[in-house]
């Protein structure tokens, strides 16, 4: 199991101390309850030689190098490839290029110039396999905590962590809603990929409000279609394949929400249509992407006649 030690300590003098002394409890009655693919996904993260890290770079992208000999990398391959399907990255391991599902390395370059992370305490709120987090280590952060719930993405993320045990960076196994109220203790929260997927989306918004500092900055992205202050999309029954996807909201509709929730200083810093060289099955994710999620005969449509994925990325403060 984990050992959080070094987090509980990192945050004894923070006011999410209290909440940090509940965690080892907590993340021992997950392991209780598991995955019945665990053991294999954490026998593969144990597999991963030892190796040492000469240059990093959390910067301009996610690479990790030194040396590493033919059988170590082809040992290392082996023991990443055990954990597919890999969804966020790239990441460039000794020379293993890890080719994701999505080039998240597009949107963070889109939405970084518009951060100041310097310093600063962060939650990332269904952070995968802490691809993002990385890069906020990168951008300055002081600390990134990121809770999901999925096994296989906390073992990604130990596949990188292994590397770099004493980095700030942490992952919990948790859902969101396992968090308790008004935390009140992160200078930002980071809210991606999530917000379609709850079925009352204003709840969310004043939930990730509570886990900010009076001051604290919220960054949204989430799927939004055209329109004015009135328009919603509710999808009927999936969209792009995905069952969970309750509502897109225009982005106007979306800076409507964030207000009436009390954030301020609402704007949208970013918006993209995905494309299919942004989302793509690869050698490391070999099931249907993108590709076949849009109509055949009109890739502005999904495959139900909906208006295909576009994402905007919004910035709001916690008065």
């Amino acid at each position: 199991m984990i050992d959080l030690t070094d987090l509980v300590h990192h945050l004894a003098r923070t006011p999410l101390k209290l909440w940090a002394r509940t965690l080892p409890d907590k993340l021992a009655a997950h392991y209780a309850i598991g995955h019945g693919d665990l053991p294999r996904w954490q026998a593969a993260v144990a597999a991963i030689p030892q190796l040492t890290v000469s240059q990093y770079d959390f910067i301009d992208e996610l690479r990790l190098s030194g040396p590493c000999d033919t059988e170590q990398q082809q040992l290392l391959t082996q023991a990443l490839q055990g954990l597919i399907p890999w969804r966020k990255g790239p990441f460039h391991l000794f020379d293993v290029h890890v080719d994701t599902e999505w080039r998240s390395d597009w949107k963070w370059d889109r939405v970084s110039p518009h951060l100041d992370l310097n310093g600063k305490r962060i939650l990332d709120v269904g952070c995968g396999n802490g691809y993002y987090m990385w890069r906020m280590l990168g951008a300055g952060a002081k600390s990134v905590i990121g809770v999901d719930p999925n096994w296989l993405f906390f073992c990604q993320f130990h596949a990188v962590k292994k590397f770099f045990p004493q980095a700030p960076v942490w992952h919990l196994p948790f859902a969101f809603e396992e968090l308790p109220p008004k935390l009140e203790g992160f200078d930002t929260v980071f809210s991606m990929g999530v917000l379609y997927h709850r079925r009352s989306p204003i709840d969310h918004l004043l939930e990730l409000k509570d886990c900010l500092v009076q001051g604290g900055e919220l960054v949204l992205e989430t799927l939004v279609i055209e329109g004015d202050a009135q328009q919603v999309l509710v999808p009927e029954d999936r969209y792009a394949q995905m069952r969970n996807v309750w509502f897109l909201p225009s982005v106007e509709t979306l800076s409507l929400w964030l207000r009436r929730a009390g954030f301020t200083e609402v704007r949208c810093v970013d918006v993209s249509t995905t494309s299919t060289e942004e989302q793509r099955s690869t050698d490391w994710m070999r099931y249907q992407s993108l590709a076949e999620f849009l109509h055949p005969d009109n890739p502005s449509l999904t495959i139900e006649g909906l208006p295909a994925p576009k994402r905007a990325v919004m910035i709001a403060r916690k008065p």
